[in-house]
């Protein structure tokens, strides 16, 4: 079974962070985004519909931005969905680490779980980390 990476967004986050994505990882055919509301006439439950009927046979993974956001709950729709994967939270330290994995990993579950927990670990307030490093080294 093929696996399938859409990345979905307000805005050009998705296709944003997919450029920076690629230029770190390079390209992968099986990543795809969703920029959502460019026009006024985007329709997201239709877009999303086409997207989910066209990779009914995949292992369909959807990481969105917003927690919450219309784009997110649009996709939780289908969170019964077999091989269907849903996170919320789009930044590009999980998608490195996620990326790396995805096509090696047995499990698709456990990887989103495993992924989550170590990119948490990412996000610094560099003032306070580099205060705290000072701090160590002068013991």
């Amino acid at each position: 079974m093929a696996r399938k990476l859409i990345l979905a967004s307000h805005g050009k986050f998705a296709s944003g962070i997919l450029s920076s994505l690629q230029l770190i990882c390079g390209t992968n055919q099986n990543i795809s985004t969703l920029d959502c509301y460019l026009t006024e006439d985007f329709d997201l439950s239709t877009a999303v519909k086409e997207i989910m009927s066209k990779n009914q046979e995949e292992e369909v993974v959807v990481i969105t931005d917003l927690f919450g956001g219309s784009v997110n709950n649009e996709f939780l729709k289908y969170i019964h969905r077999q091989n269907f994967y849903l996170v919320a939270g789009l930044n590009l330290p999980f998608l490195i680490d996620f990326v790396t994995k995805f096509e090696l990993t047995d499990s698709l579950f456990q990887l989103i779980e495993h992924t989550l927990d170590t990119s948490k670990k990412s996000i610094q307030f560099c003032n306070q980390t580099i205060e705290q490093e000072v701090a160590e080294e002068e013991f």
